[in-house]
């Protein structure tokens, strides 16, 4: 029998909802440029700015600042790290899943 999921096997870092969404999309690609990310999550600049320097400060996320055509240009991209607590989240929810599936109907 699976162990009861808990609280604790959830990364409170991903698990805020805007972060999540974040290490999601990032997830998907290689890489994601700031406005395309703050356009697919409809959230303000302060807001993703907030949440990703939140996973940049954990190590799950890389910043890269350039300048693309002389203007300026933030690429976001997944770490390794960032990628294993992902992974590691989704397993915590499968876990939750199986269980409220549980064994199926019974009889009396």
């Amino acid at each position: 029998m699976n162990q009861p999921v808990r609280p604790d096997d959830f990364d409170a870092v991903i698990h805020e909802r805007v972060r999540l969404a974040i290490v999601a999309a990032l997830a998907a690609t290689p890489e994601m440029g700031f406005t395309e990310l703050k356009a697919a999550l409809a959230v303000t600049d302060g807001n993703l700015s907030a949440h990703a320097r939140a996973l940049e400060e954990a190590g799950y996320i890389a910043v890269r600042k350039t300048f693309r055509e002389r203007k300026p240009h933030t690429a976001l991209r997944l770490t390794r790290s960032g990628r294993e607590a992902f992974v590691r989240y989704l397993d915590a929810l499968r876990r939750i899943v199986e269980q409220g599936a549980g064994p199926g109907p019974t009889t009396r």
